[in-house]
């Protein structure tokens, strides 16, 4: 599939600067690699909150919508109302879907067959696929919509496997576009930064949540022996999240036996400082209801920093840590492994530098440029008379 140009190519989501996570990521940077492509890019996104940052200078037009971030349903109706209200221009346009809030708007719009674009273009990271598939009626609106894409793209080969067994009549639609890393960890070799304890110092970064898997590391790290438990502290970046998962982590964290430090609002640009001053990285990635790993950029960012990792077997993770290459993986029920793969790793400062190498090799293999070249394919000239 080739798109024409100017490739009007109208990206929309309700996950997108200032709002923090792999999805806003995927979605800024798949447009911006996009534009490199010579593709006319236009992403549509929620509007800032008033403390907001300033809007940063991308390379591609942004408008702001007035609904927030989230998957309410109220987001999902705004959404719905800005695209029909814009009908008559994307029937000319490709329309491209990176994330599930628009996809459940989408999944109402189809019904009314006054949305037309000239194309649909979707992206899916793992979970979505789950829940869409759970419920019979969910599943036969979700095939309908899915008929209609032009193609579908999924971000791990797990997740290629998941659209396969849950909606297999679409799979010669699928392709595998991994994320990559920000241009900010991509450029350069960044400097380690001793941490000003002289401890072993493990990181996670990711917001806190059951299926991120904090809880876990904390227990494992608890199990090390007595010695070892004087040697490290626990650095645990990124901000809250629902059910209450925040206070079961500062319970196991008074009861450690070692510093656990929390940092909540840590903006894009400043952590690069705590990749610095860490030594190894861990997320430990737990199943959780219908959510799901679906790859995991943030072990690319480690691994860019040279940066060991820790984390578990499950879903997409393996495309992302190959086990003793760049990291250590463990099964996720097997608790008294993952502390044997802290210690081994607390233990072997050698063994850390050797699988840190390999991670930023790793990170750099994939590119966003590869993965909008995979889905959009260069814009092709128009024809002429």
């Amino acid at each position: 599939m080739q798109f024409t140009s100017p490739s009007n190519l109208v990206l929309v989501t309700h996950e997108f600067f200032p709002h923090r996570g792999g999805i806003a990521v995927f979605a800024a940077e798949m447009a911006r690699a996009a534009s490199r492509l010579g593709h006319g890019v236009e992403v549509w996104a929620p509007g800032r909150a008033a403390a907001g940052a300033d809007e940063p200078a991308w390379p591609f037009a942004v408008k702001r919508l007035p609904m927030s971030g989230d998957h309410g349903l109220l987001s999902q109706w705004r959404m719905a109302r800005e695209l029909l209200a814009h009908r008559a221009r994307l029937r000319h346009a490709t329309l491209y879907i990176p994330e599930p809030g628009p996809l459940l708007s989408m999944l109402f719009l189809q019904y009314f067959k006054l949305l037309q674009p000239a194309r649909l273009v979707l992206t899916l990271h793992g979970s979505e696929i789950l829940r869409l598939a759970s419920r019979p009626l969910t599943r036969w609106s979700t095939n309908r919509m899915f008929a209609r894409a032009d193609r579908i793209s999924v971000v791990s080969r797990f997740a290629r496997e998941l659209m396969a067994d849950r909606f297999p009549a679409h799979s010669s639609k699928v392709v595998v576009t991994p994320g990559a890393l920000r241009p900010d960890f991509a450029a350069g070799s960044p400097v380690r930064t001793a941490s000003s304890t002289g401890k072993i110092v493990i990181l996670t970064v990711a917001r806190l949540h059951p299926r991120k898997g904090q809880l876990r590391c904390l227990q494992a790290l608890t199990a090390l022996p007595a010695a070892q438990r004087r040697q490290i502290e626990y650095w645990i970046v990124g901000g809250h999240s629902k059910e209450n998962y925040h206070r079961a982590l500062e319970a196991a964290a008074r009861a450690a036996g070692f510093p656990v430090k929390f940092r909540e609002h840590v903006a894009d640009d400043q952590l690069g400082s705590f990749y610095a001053q860490a030594d190894i990285f861990a997320m430990t990635s737990m199943p959780h209801k219908l959510s799901v790993e679906g790859f995991g950029l943030v072990y690319l960012e480690a691994g860019a920093h040279h940066l060991p990792v820790i984390a578990h077997a499950i879903g997409g993770v393996p495309e992302a840590v190959a086990h003793e290459e760049n990291g250590l993986l463990v099964p996720p029920d097997d608790l008294p492994g993952l502390t044997a793969a802290f210690a081994r790793l607390i233990g072997d400062a050698a063994l850390r530098r050797r699988l840190g190498h390999h991670g930023r090799a790793r990170a750099l293999g994939h590119t966003w440029l590869d993965a909008a070249r995979t889905l959009f394919g260069p814009p092709t000239p128009p024809a002429t008379a």
